[in-house]
């Protein structure tokens, strides 16, 4: 029987490209959007879902189950971007990013692992991201939304063992997605203290998305990850330097890497 996989954010980017790859392997795939009917190039069928909403998420959920009756893979896939200074940054910006890239997944792994310990098997990953290993300057919110999840997975590895669900992380570097189109943007202001550095590091993270990896690996990645019998907790797909920089921030003294990483910035 073919196993069933939940996207959330499939309609564009990553998830568009997990499911359409996922989808010719012969994995039975369903991704979700918040506006399903806007969609209408999808190899794969797509459920309402605003992750933000636990009635949306409850509903999604059992309308996956009422038409396939399972739920063997779910991927954490739905996620916004953030920039700008932390000092002027609105606080209700940074609730609501935590609100889509940490509390949506939480969420939504509960909503699922009901049914997966009923099936006594599952599989979750949780795409977080590169920059989740360190915080980066005017990126600090979106670095501690996905630092958060790295770590919520690690603990849920070990609560979820004796029902035989696993999870992993899957930390992408750049891709050539629209991210940046839905990306939460503190507006550059004129008399700000920070207006010089923030609006270079805004170009240059542009600029990377722009020249960023084709979605084609991380769907590689995630269908070698489903087809492992004992998945990693942690994965990195991108650039050798974005990997590598997770490495340096491990090995160097902290303020050598501050100092690689202020550089980089030009700050």
């Amino acid at each position: 029987m073919a196993k069933v996989v939940l996207i959330t954010g499939g309609s564009s980017g990553i998830g568009k490209s997990v499911g359409e790859y996922l989808t010719d392997k012969g994995y039975v795939v369903y991704g979700t959007s918040r506006s399903p009917e806007k969609c209408t190039d999808s190899k794969f069928p797509l459920l309402k879902l605003d992750v933000t909403q636990s009635a949306s998420i409850a509903s999604c959920v059992s309308e996956l189950i009422s038409k396939t009756n399972q739920i063997d893979i779910l991927i954490n896939n739905a996620g916004v971007g953030i920039t700008g200074p932390l000092e002027e940054i609105p606080t209700q910006e940074m609730k609501a990013n935590f609100e889509t890239n940490l509390f949506g997944p939480i969420h939504m792994i509960n909503a699922v692992l009901p049914y997966m310990r009923a099936q006594k098997s599952g599989l979750i990953l949780n795409i977080t991201s590169i920059a989740g290993y360190m915080g980066l300057p005017f990126r600090g919110v979106y670095s501690a939304s996905k630092g958060a999840l790295e770590l919520m997975t690690e603990s849920y590895r070990m609560e979820l063992k004796a029902f035989n669900i696993k999870l992993s992380n899957i930390a992408p570097g750049d891709f050539a997605t629209n991210i940046a189109a839905g990306r939460y943007h503190a507006p550059l202001l004129k008399d700000s203290p920070y207006k010089e550095p923030y609006g270079t590091t805004l170009n240059l993270m542009d600029s990377h998305v722009d020249s960023g990896e084709d979605p084609l690996l991380m769907a590689k990645m995630i269908h070698k990850i489903i087809t492992s019998k004992n998945p990693k907790i942690h994965y990195k797909v991108g650039a050798f330097l974005q990997k590598f920089s997770i490495v340096l921030k491990r090995i160097l003294p902290d303020l050598w890497y501050e100092a690689l990483l202020c550089r980089f910035y030009k700050l």
